[in-house]
């Protein structure tokens, strides 16, 4: 089988001996498509990827082996994410799923830029779902990053009609805005690129430039999606005085939040990372209703052309990749 590894810190495309069950529970599918997430590529520019690691995980896949006590059956086409808690320890009785060791561990087999992967009978019966036939392959591969984003609401614990500003309208971005709305918000989001800006205005949400932002906006939450250091001095700037800062991406240099704000501001600087099983079944609940838009975000390519992809993300060419590998 076709897989993309890292090899040097850039991808090639190798060949692979076949993901078979060999007696394990779970099945084995066809990867169909898989979404290139933001956090690959920080793996690659932060030189954490290994030679021959497989990345990706926003798969959409057809089963084509199984050996399972779920319902699934082979020609299935579902989605499913890739990190599972325990549901025991600490982390997950605290609410704090994605910090949980079990779910660090667990992971589809090789990776989502794979033409097969093995899937176990853990991620079937816990976040795997049929893909519903109103969506394409590569609306439903949404389905993990939107999940991210139905945490990051939820821990925001912001109330109805609150007025919330998404600062960078990249893919999250731009989920994040849609699911805040979703959940009874007045939304606002800013970016500095324009059509970003016109994609969420077409959805019915008020966004503005960045450098054109009125000086009286004061918002109850900032979620911040964008990646600059700059977005920091935004959240900061338009977030109220004991309002929430709901921080959804890292930063070049790694700059905090500056303490005496936080503390004669009375701010709430919280994070989120990844979903669980909960948030991840209301995410396709929002695709499937069409709560969440997702058409026209991604752009495809082929598995050949996962560095081109990769490529075209960093320089802002595209918002995101969907990279077709067998559908």
């Amino acid at each position: 089988m076709r897989v993309a590894e890292i090899e040097n810190e850039i991808v090639v495309i190798k060949e692979r001996e076949q993901e078979k069950l060999d007696g394990r529970k779970g099945a084995v599918v066809k990867v169909l498509g898989c979404g290139l997430c933001g956090s690959d590529i920080v793996k690659l520019k932060q030189h954490l990827a290994k030679n021959g690691t497989v990345l990706g995980h926003e798969i959409v896949a057809s089963v084509v082996d199984i050996d399972s006590d779920t319902d699934f059956k082979i020609g299935d086409v579902i989605v499913t994410s890739h990190h599972i808690p325990c549901g025991k320890c600490e982390y997950c009785k605290n609410g704090n799923v994605s910090m949980c060791r079990h779910f660090k561990e667990t992971n589809i087999k090789p990776g989502g830029f794979s033409e097969f992967v093995f899937v176990s009978e853990e991620h079937l019966k816990n976040v795997a779902y049929l893909k519903p036939q109103n969506l394409t392959n590569a609306e439903a591969a949404f389905y993990e990053p939107l999940g991210c984003c139905v945490r990051a609401v939820k821990r925001a614990s912001l109330r109805q009609n609150a007025t919330v500003l998404v600062i960078g309208l990249g893919s999250i971005g731009i989920l994040m805005a849609q699911a805040l709305k979703a959940a009874g918000m007045k939304v606002i989001g800013c970016d500095l690129i324009s059509s970003r800006i016109e994609l969420l205005k077409n959805l019915g949400i008020e966004a503005f430039n960045v450098l054109d932002m009125c000086e009286s906006i004061k918002a109850d939450g900032v979620f911040m999606t964008s990646g600059s250091d700059k977005a920091i001095d935004t959240a900061l700037k338009y977030v109220r005085d004991g309002g929430k800062i709901l921080v959804f991406s890292s930063t070049p240099q790694n700059f905090g939040y500056a303490n005496n704000e936080i503390y004669y501001r009375e701010l709430t600087v919280l994070g989120s990372y990844s979903p669980s099983p909960a948030d991840l079944k209301d995410s396709l609940k929002l695709l499937e209703d069409k709560e969440v838009k997702v058409s026209g975000i991604s752009t495809e390519y082929q598995l050949e052309k996962l560095q081109k992809a990769i490529n075209d993300t960093l320089e802002n060419k595209i918002m995101k990749a969907y990279i077709n590998i067998c559908g």
